[in-house]
């Protein structure tokens, strides 16, 4: 079976699933196209364009399936290139065009938005990282067609919620290599989320605040994915706190990475945004106990015991809330790290395999 693999704003996390794909699933023949993640607005209507004019022979060959990120313009591509418009496709969506917070580098594009209904419309099954993920989309769908002055086609839009499925990204196999934790060492907090606004630096500062006012000995490895301007928050917290902080910026290195990861003690998130929690999850899977506000994806995957009242209108509340949470766990160490090894790869390779197999059958 030849399956055409595209995607059109290649970041690391659908660079690490794409991979995981043609990894896990080596009985296909794979055909991939990515585009780097850069260019955003371009990107997301652009990327029909840019495959025609440097990959018209991989496109106009055979294939039994395409499988496409929600950021591939789809019904533009199969429209154009007759071939694909009956091949049999599948939508994938790391995250949807409705669901960003609306300030800072978001792309609330009403044209981005539309773009992805109409790919969902023409895609023969959706699948969606989690339930927040489908359910946020399919309602920012169906609150943007309301707004449109005249034949609002309303009824279409049962069709996206009729062939969607739940199928996280898995975690690679890597991750469920735990460590036992050095004896006496200090409390280690671990930040490891992209450094952008949506991923909520801004709570992170207080609850490192609250932590300190508390006396509480720690030590912070503040680490993720960064860009040429980054929020400012971020110089504040390392001239606050050179005392606390322990691994600091992007960690390119995948081993190096996972090592900090296994030897800290708990993994936080304050975000504002976050369809899955991929990073969360990881350092969960390598031994850390989880903290995380009660929103976005979180519930789906987290043990609610891990969990805390999420506030978004209010940072202050929220960051006494995951101070109170992370202090109580500072004892407990020891306790039994949380499975999570049903979002392995090893585990979830059927539940993708069988959707494949299922659209052609």
């Amino acid at each position: 079976m030849r399956i055409l693999l595209l995607s059109a704003y290649d970041a690391a996390s659908h660079r690490q699933w794409r991979q995981g794909l043609t990894q896990h699933l080596p009985e296909y023949k794979w055909s991939v196209l990515t585009l780097p993640p850069r260019f955003y607005s371009w990107r997301v209507r652009g990327n029909t364009f840019s495959w025609l004019a440097e990959q018209q022979q991989v496109l106009d060959a055979p294939y039994d399936l395409i499988l496409a990120t929600s950021m591939v313009d789809l019904a533009t591509l199969r429209g154009i290139v007759p071939k694909l418009a009956a091949t049999p496709a599948i939508l994938y969506f790391h995250e949807n065009q409705f669901a960003y917070p609306e300030s800072g580098h978001a792309h609330p594009s009403v044209e981005a938005q539309i773009t992805s209904i109409y790919s969902g419309l023409a895609a023969d099954r959706i699948a969606f990282n989690s339930a927040y993920n489908r359910d946020s989309f399919l309602a920012g769908a169906r609150a943007l067609i309301k707004k449109m002055p005249d034949h609002a086609p309303l009824a279409l839009l049962d069709q996206l919620g009729e062939k969607s499925r739940i199928l996280p990204v898995p975690l690679d196999e890597s991750c469920f290599e735990t460590r036992k934790k050095e004896e006496g060492a200090p409390l280690t907090l671990l930040w490891n989320h992209r450094w952008e606004y949506d991923k909520g630096p801004d709570r992170l500062h207080l609850l490192l605040q609250k932590l300190e006012t508390a006396q509480l000995e720690f030590r912070i490895h503040i680490i993720g994915q960064q860009f040429r301007i980054y929020p400012e928050i971020f110089d504040a917290i390392r001239s606050q706190f050179p005392h606390r902080i322990g691994a600091w910026g992007f960690i390119e290195d995948r081993i190096a990475y996972l090592d900090i990861l296994r030897n800290s003690d708990i993994a936080m998130s304050t975000a504002l945004h976050d369809f899955q929690g991929v990073a969360l999850l990881e350092a969960t899977a390598c031994g850390a106990s989880p903290v995380a506000p009660n929103r976005l994806a979180y519930p789906e995957f987290i043990p609610a015991s891990h969990l805390v009242a999420s506030f978004n209108d209010d940072p202050d509340r929220e960051a006494a809330a995951m101070a109170t949470r992370i202090i109580s766990l500072a004892d407990q160490r020891e306790e039994k790290a949380i499975d999570i090894s049903h979002l392995a790869w090893l585990q979830m390779v059927k539940p993708y395999r069988n959707m494949i197999e299922s659209i052609l059958a």
